[in-house]
């Protein structure tokens, strides 16, 4: 894992977020690109200057958030960008190549029932590279242990779990897998990659109607430090991807969640 990007919201979140960046890519020695996305303007006379003027803002803003982290020595590239949010964040990542997205799970405090709003959760739902989403205000910690939850046994990509790799290699982590048999599996769902098999310490399967319901069940018994899905067009989050955001009773996370990129 050598770059991570790391898309700001508002301030408070923001320092939050790129202060667990730093923390977690000082373990894993990346470097990281923050920026922060501001929009574009058609108007004319007075106001021909306002892309101008939000592209200034928006430098100010992350003046003021990099003023805010202890940055421990590495290395953060950071430069405002203006397009739409989802399609520039993901347009940025892919033309500089990250090996991993870390965003805040909220964007907007105004809805209490929202756990992804609308940017990250169109961003999950958009691109193609591995995410991290951090709770808010969610402080860096060792990762000793991660709940790996899969529906389908099955991997088709090539090397979808390697940023889970990674993780167990610079945290020394210990995997707990955790296969959902669903009653959508298929026989094919039930069966386990040897991929699984070797990056798993305990292999656990349990019968729910969704695989949140099974993290649910088993959350408390492996109090994990971190919870990573696959998501997959067709498997986990299926019917959450109809949208850009993800309620508290579909999906929550008050951990950080790793979503890792299946048969996209």
């Amino acid at each position: 894992m050598k770059s991570i990007l790391v898309p700001l919201g508002d301030s408070e979140k923001a320092i939050c977020t790129l202060q667990y960046a730093i923390d977690f890519a000082s373990v894993v020695n990346a470097k990281i690109y923050v920026i922060q996305v501001f929009g574009t303007t058609k108007v004319a006379g007075a106001l021909k200057n306002m892309d101008e003027l939000l592209e200034k803002d928006s430098k100010e803003e992350l003046a003021h958030v990099l003023a805010n982290v202890d940055k421990k020595g590495i290395e953060i590239i950071s430069k405002p960008v203006k397009g739409q949010i989802v399609n520039s964040i993901n347009r940025v990542a892919t033309l500089l190549n990250v090996d991993l997205i870390i965003a805040s799970a909220k964007n907007s405090a105004a809805d209490s029932s929202i756990y992804l709003g609308r940017i990250t959760g169109g961003l999950v739902k958009q691109t193609e590279l591995p995410m991290l989403i951090i709770p808010k205000g969610y402080k860096f910690k060792a990762i000793k242990t991660i709940l790996l939850s899969i529906r389908s046994g099955l991997i088709r990509k090539p090397k979808v779990l390697e940023p889970l790799e990674d993780l167990v290699k610079n945290f020394n982590t210990k995997v707990n897998l955790l296969h959902v048999i669903t009653p959508h599996n298929t026989i094919e769902d039930n069966s386990l990659h040897k991929d699984f098999e070797t990056i798993a310490d305990t292999i656990t399967n349990s019968e729910n109607a969704t695989v949140f319901q099974g993290v649910l069940e088993h959350l408390l018994e492996v109090n994990p430090d971190m919870i990573c899905v696959i998501r997959r067009r067709r498997g986990f989050f299926n019917k959450l991807w109809e949208q850009n955001h993800i309620k508290k009773v579909d999906f929550e996370s008050r951990i950080p969640l790793l979503i890792l990129k299946g048969n996209l």
